[in-house]
């Protein structure tokens, strides 16, 4: 979706300026944010991109308003109220005051390196021929869906060249949906600045994305 999320290439919003020895979380709050969104999947069988698709959703101010974990946060609580997991009073309260629904499965303590060493593979068998080469010319086409995607705004309309073809993966759009994983060929796309953002770009630079096989067309 066109959500505040997708920033790249805007302007308005000042440099990026790196922290210096950035830790991985800045406050301990931060950690248990990143836990209970990992282990909530499990009791709640929402996919990877369900989660990012419910923090993309979010209203813009409120979106730009928030930190980065802030934002993981009310993503959470979105989930969790869209399958009555949690109640508005809940929210705001911080705790729970009410019986809790009963679920199908918890991530157990015992559960958590085990679950964490699996990962979330995401390579799926192919299920069409595979319709683009490395080294070809493609153009990201010009959509604009309501749901998830992980196609750039920025790239959207202009051509670049294929660098690598990764085999077929669970495609994001339809998997965020709750329409299954529809695995489709993904790709590594190079664009170059210029093409991009114009003639007054670097010329040296350029931009690589993954691309699954429906975001693209032949140029």
């Amino acid at each position: 979706m066109n959500g505040a999320h997708d920033m790249g290439g805007m302007m308005g919003f000042g440099a990026v300026v790196p922290e210096k020895d950035e830790p991985v979380f800045h406050a301990e709050w931060e950690k248990r944010v990143f836990a209970l969104t990992l282990a909530m999947a499990a009791p709640a069988g929402w996919t990877i991109d369900q989660s990012r698709a419910a923090r993309e959703s979010l209203n813009p101010a409120q979106y730009l308003a928030k930190s980065y974990y802030e934002i993981w946060l009310a993503g959470l609580e979105k989930l969790m109220a869209e399958r009555g997991l949690v109640t508005p009073d809940e929210i705001a309260a911080g705790k729970s005051l009410h019986a809790p629904k009963p679920v199908p499965r918890v991530l157990a303590p015992e559960n958590v390196s085990l679950t964490l060493l699996k990962g979330g593979p995401s390579g799926r068998p192919a299920t069409a021929p595979q319709r683009f080469q490395s080294g070809q010319r493609v153009r990201a086409r010009n959509i604009h869906p309501d749901g998830h995607t992980r196609l750039p705004r920025y790239v959207r309309g202009h051509v670049g060249n294929i660098t690598h073809v990764h085999g077929a993966h669970v495609f994001p759009d339809a998997n965020a949906a709750g329409r299954g994983e529809s695995p489709q060929w993904l790709y590594t796309v190079r664009f170059t600045a210029r093409e991009l953002w114009g003639e007054a770009a670097d010329p040296t630079g350029s931009v690589s994305i993954d691309a699954w096989e429906s975001y693209l067309e032949r140029a």
